[in-house]
């Protein structure tokens, strides 16, 4: 059988590993540091070749991770609400967990340690199944849920990752999913081109806060180099476009990564961090401050759950 699953220890990480042996593949994942997603490992030209940008120790990650967020899970919002405040059902809530900012940033389980439910491995994949229940601790979401994600290996060099959301709160309750994976493969950011399904951004203030307002914008409906670009914004999919919604093509070393998310992921944000060495390519049900501008806001009924599903595929031309 091609696909099986093991664990490891390394530089301070406890490390699920996912394995195609038929295609030298392998995905890892860290569940107790917010079900990161830690490799994606590609045969490339007869050596393995990480496509994820992740923290090279526990330490590194201690120290990082509020200032990047690499590969985790962003649960019950993502992106940022300004003072980490918001209204619901005419009541006001205030975030406690702040980033030095004074906005609340990428939700409440980026550290969280999620408890391993399942492992599967069969003819068809090899997958992980892991689950952190919320308890409603922090004042400012006082909702309790269960945030659950399947990690799953297929062949063709493809990953796909799904999130389900459900309700223990009693009451109805916003949520926001998405995650934040940086992708490289090696080359410098500005010799990359990205291309993506979109007619339309979502229009910031100086806080990178949606203004409500939608602008045109159809830059990448071909393929665009990526020299000297700064982005860190959110896009509208367009589901009717053939094909991946998403591409980020590395023309040097002829590697394409194509991004599949389904319908309740409408929007795409792309973030270039500083040191234009990787890129953030995030899969969001909502843009940022959905809880207050209501953009894509899901709203999950006492029991109810809600699934999110992207597929992320790699071609090696």
């Amino acid at each position: 059988m091609a696909f099986r699953t093991h664990t490891f220890q390394q530089n301070g990480f406890e490390i699920f590993a996912l394995q195609d042996t038929a295609n030298n593949t392998q995905v890892e994942i860290i569940p107790t540091l917010g079900a990161a997603l830690h490799a994606f490992t590609i045969p490339h030209k007869g050596q393995p070749l990480n496509i994820i940008d992740n923290y090279k120790s526990l330490d590194e990650q201690q120290q990082q991770l509020t200032k990047s967020f690499k590969g985790v899970k962003l649960s019950p919002y993502a992106c940022r609400i300004p003072y980490g405040q918001y209204k619901w059902q005419d009541q006001a809530y205030q975030l406690s967990r702040l980033a030095p900012s004074g906005h609340a940033i990428h939700g409440l389980l980026y550290d969280a340690a999620f408890t391993v439910l399942e492992t599967i491995s069969n003819e068809r994949e090899a997958a992980l199944v892991l689950q952190y229940s919320y308890k409603g601790t922090d004042p400012g979401y006082p909702f309790a849920y269960d945030c659950r994600v399947r990690y799953s290996l297929q062949s063709n060099y493809t990953l796909s990752v799904s999130t389900t959301l459900i309700n223990h709160a009693g009451t109805t309750i916003p949520i926001m999913d998405g995650w934040h994976p940086y992708f490289t493969t090696g080359t410098p950011v500005d010799a990359l081109e990205l291309q993506f399904a979109s007619e339309q951004i979502v229009e910031f203030n100086e806080q990178l806060v949606p203004t409500g307002q939608l602008l045109s914008c159809k830059d990448y409906l071909q393929p665009q180099l990526l020299k000297d670009v700064q982005l860190d914004n959110s896009f509208l999919l367009h589901f009717t476009h053939p094909g991946p919604l998403c591409t980020l093509f590395d023309p040097q070393q002829r590697i394409a990564i194509d991004f599949y998310p389904d319908h309740n992921y409408p929007v795409l944000q792309v973030y270039i961090p500083p040191h234009r060495r990787s890129i953030a390519i995030e899969n969001l049900s909502a843009p940022p401050n959905t809880f207050n501008n209501g953009m894509h806001l899901q709203q999950l009924p006492p029991g109810g759950e809600q699934t999110f599903t992207t597929r992320i595929q790699v071609r090696l031309a």
